[in-house]
């Protein structure tokens, strides 16, 4: 392998945006300096894409097949600590641990000693993850009870028997999905410093596909092949039903392999040989797991949060369910976009903090975050405003009725608020590492979480006392836990930028606060025309099925993009305006 080029990277355009979202193939083995971060993300978002909307299908099976209630939050418990790791690990600290060591290794050392350190934390990892699973499968009973306590009015404060037992044999289940994607992300930090970025943006293609397809194939042959339906969410569902969602969870352990031997092939063809030997003690190592021990409280808010939420609302019959559908269509933007162009910037502001490069390293940032707010404001108001339309036609068949779709617009409502600021910091986060600096996120993140705790509880039983009806015993008590979440992660944000333009002197501040500015009336404007488009639709038709929900769903959609970018032409918005210009110029070839 040659050694990577030192060259500074370039600073990213919007015409480099636009370059990036119709690029066709992927980027070289070797990474070339000139490579902007846009046209990496670009390719990132496509592959993200698409995990996302097989995302939301397997969502969709979920919402068929076990509606909001007993079965779909049992899976959500026995879940909720594998995939909490799952957060950690694919989307934050050990990517962008690895990457900072490795690709200082590739520069002030070389290849031979670069894949030696990956092979060194591969094994370490290997041996550390399966311990911890090991214990954890032990202890998962105390995990589901910690997980389940109720708070509103269970006089024995935790999930019925059968219901623990169910969640406790399902967290069993799917407790190795941990050391699984562990590996997987190492495997994407290695193929991200060396410039392939499709394939391991493609990994959570394949967890969707293996766990959609498995899963199904495991809860047809386990039931028996049929299980009832319930619309009573109190009612203890049959062993059959039982069987199905546990095949469920096995279909999720395959997807974890899956995630990981995607990029097995591409690992062989940059360069890495799997060597045998173990030692925590080696420089490189013992470096990995200092920026890792901070980075993974650091990037670890949004998860922490979404788990103290999971002990909140653990009384509210069916709160689990609409909290988690309506966060998986909140990251639906947060993965094509924050997550796509905070992967893509980790390598290049590694590179240039290790060459000391101060200036490009404040450009890229600031051109990240304009990216960030770019795409993540108009999405989050969209989700707002059209948040029933989006979920009845995604949602809303089988056991997952209209009443299931009000409950979960309005958390979908609470958790886009806070979009643009969860995107953020997967950009902002992994930029303090790449300056030696994982402390810092750190101590925010403790703080941010300090606040939350009292915050989510606080707010969930204020919201209790809201909007009560037979139908709804708790009123709005998830909206409450939901929006507390939101608010923190918007602070988070703010902290963070804070204490980064103390740290590099400036962050192009000004620049930044105009072209928020710019975009949230586009936005605004955007979503008013959205909202009271929906609304005149949603009042022209008396039966909703699958082709009426479409067209509620997607003229407002439509309607409103049109409006954003005429707004984007009258506001000069100029990183809109190149993205369309070069758009034009490619399809006009």
């Amino acid at each position: 392998m040659n050694e990577i080029q030192r060259e500074p990277v370039e600073s990213e355009t919007a015409e480099a945006v636009a370059d990036a979202v119709i690029a066709e193939e992927a980027v070289d083995a070797d990474p070339k300096p000139q490579q902007s971060v846009a046209r990496s993300a670009g390719i990132v978002s496509i592959a993200v894409m698409f995990s996302r909307v097989l995302g939301l299908v397997r969502e969709t099976i979920f919402a068929r097949y076990f509606g909001a209630g007993f079965l779909y939050d049992t899976f959500l418990v026995g879940f909720r600590i594998p995939n909490l790791l799952r957060d950690l690990f694919a989307e934050g600290a050990l990517s962008a641990a690895f990457v900072k060591v490795f690709t200082d290794y590739q520069i002030k050392r070389n290849e031979a000693e670069a894949w030696r350190l990956a092979s060194l934390v591969f094994n370490g990892l290997a041996v550390v993850l399966s311990a911890i699973t090991i214990v954890g499968i032990l202890l998962s009973p105390l995990f589901v009870k910690a997980l389940t306590y109720n708070y509103l009015g269970d006089p024995n404060h935790f999930y019925p028997p059968e219901k623990a037992a169910l969640a406790t044999t399902l967290m069993q289940i799917m407790f190795p999905f941990i050391l699984l994607v562990a590996l997987a992300a190492l495997a994407m930090g290695v193929l991200n410093t060396k410039g392939r970025f499709g394939i391991p943006a493609s990994a959570s293609t394949a967890f969707n596909i293996a766990s959609i397809i498995f899963g199904l194939a495991f809860a047809f042959w386990l039931s028996g092949g049929v299980w009832e339906r319930s619309t009573d969410k109190n009612l203890i569902p049959s062993d059959a039903a039982q069987w199905a969602i546990i095949g469920m969870s096995i279909g999720t352990l395959i997807g974890g392999a899956a995630q990981f031997l995607i990029q097995v092939p591409s690992l062989h063809k940059v360069g890495f040989r799997f060597r045998w030997g173990l030692s925590f003690r080696d420089e490189g190592v013992r470096r990995v797991m200092r920026l890792m021990a901070p980075a993974i409280i650091g990037t670890s808010a949004v998860q922490i949060k979404v788990l103290v939420d999971t002990v909140v609302v653990s009384g509210i019959e069916g709160g689990l369910s609409w909290l988690s559908y309506s966060f998986r269509l909140m990251q639906f933007p947060i993965g094509v976009f924050g997550v796509a162009i905070g992967t893509a910037a980790i390598p290049a502001l590694s590179r240039l903090a290790s060459e000391d490069n101060l200036g490009k390293f404040r450009s890229t940032l600031s051109d990240a975050l304009k990216l960030v707010f770019l795409m993540t404001i108009p999405s989050a108001c969209g989700l707002v405003v059209l948040s029933d339309p989006i979920i009845a036609l995604i949602y809303q068949r089988g056991e997952f009725n209209a009443f299931d779709t009000n409950m979960t617009g309005w958390a979908l409502a609470a958790y886009s608020i806070g979009l643009a600021g969860y995107a953020a910091i997967k950009v902002l986060s992994p930029s303090f590492y790449a300056l030696d600096d994982a402390k810092t996120p750190m101590y925010v993140s403790l703080g941010s979480i300090a606040v939350h705790v009292p915050m989510s509880f606080g707010m969930m039983m204020l919201f209790s006392n809201v909007g009560v009806t037979p139908e709804r015993p708790n009123g709005f008590g998830h909206i409450g836990a939901a929006l507390a979440t939101s608010t923190v992660a918007l602070i988070n944000f703010l902290v963070l930028t804070y204490l980064m333009r103390r740290k590099i002197g400036r962050i192009e501040g000004r620049e930044l606060i105009k072209a928020l500015a710019k975009i949230g009336i586009a936005s605004a404007v955007m979503s008013a025309v959205s909202y009271f488009s929906y609304k005149f639709l949603a009042v022209q038709f008396v039966e909703k099925g699958f082709l009426i929900r479409l067209v509620e769903a997607f003229v407002p959609i439509g309607l409103g993009g049109v409006v954003f970018l005429v707004m984007a032409k009258l506001l000069k918005i100029g990183e809109v305006e190149k993205v369309v210009s070069t758009l034009r110029r490619k399809l006009g070839r």
